[in-house]
């Protein structure tokens, strides 16, 4: 790692704490909808349909308006909720909205770039939707540490693509990839994504996902203090 001079980082799930973010969120809308089901239980079926769902447009199987509308209608459907396409359209786009409300981040995230800002240049590469990403971004005052910030929708491509690592590559400024670190918690969009694309990578595998040998795995970003 001694020759890294550019770190991109991921966004959800590495610095941002989606979840507990869109926990907050959605107690939130279940109570402004009327909603008459426990948070608990919503997220329940709500997280695994998401997360399939994601992996789906991830790969470009399914469109950003198809995510949004049916990971909740069939969270509805399984949890034998009636309710009209309407008003699921409405908490579609008040979930949109207001994610970027709630603005935790994961232990240690401000420690951790405060640190690395001095010693890198740093940047985020994310999959996320260009406007609620930018939002969250600036909501949780991390703007100041980042030189450029990639989205996929801007790029037009998801990671793992290598459009959009080379896109990051090049507007960074980086001289090199082997300078080139991504550092984030999804083994195949950020872990293999970069190392297929020339650059090195670190799993934040704070899930206990299946370990692996292809590239450092920290458990917590603290950690990033003792390898960099």
């Amino acid at each position: 790692m001694n020759n890294i001079k550019h770190i991109f980082f991921d966004l959800d799930h590495t610095l941002w704490h989606f979840e507990k973010n869109s926990s907050l969120t959605f107690k939130f809308l279940l109570n402004k909808y009327n909603i008459d089901i426990d948070l608990k239980s919503f997220l329940k079926i709500y997280m695994p349909i998401n997360f399939s769902l994601w992996n789906l447009y991830r790969d470009d199987k399914i469109t950003k308006q198809y995510l949004r509308y049916n990971r909740l209608k069939s969270t509805f459907e399984k949890l034998n909720i009636s309710i009209k396409s309407s008003v699921i359209d409405n908490i579609s786009d008040d979930y949109v909205k207001h994610l970027p409300d709630n603005n935790f981040l994961l232990q240690d995230a401000i420690t951790v770039l405060d640190y690395l800002f001095k010693k890198y240049t740093l940047h985020i590469i994310t999959n996320g939707f260009t406007e609620v990403q930018n939002t969250k971004i600036i909501n949780s005052n991390l703007k100041k540490y980042f030189t450029c910030i990639i989205d996929s929708e801007t790029v037009g491509v998801k990671k793992p693509h290598s459009k959009i690592f080379q896109y990051a590559y090049d507007i960074s400024k980086a001289t090199n990839k082997s300078q080139c670190l991504m550092i984030g918690d999804n083994y195949e969009a950020d872990v293999m994504g970069a190392i297929k694309n020339g650059f090195k990578a670190i799993h934040l595998n704070s899930n206990n996902e299946t370990s692996h040998e292809n590239s450092i795995i920290i458990k917590d970003l603290i950690s990033l203090k003792e390898i960099l």
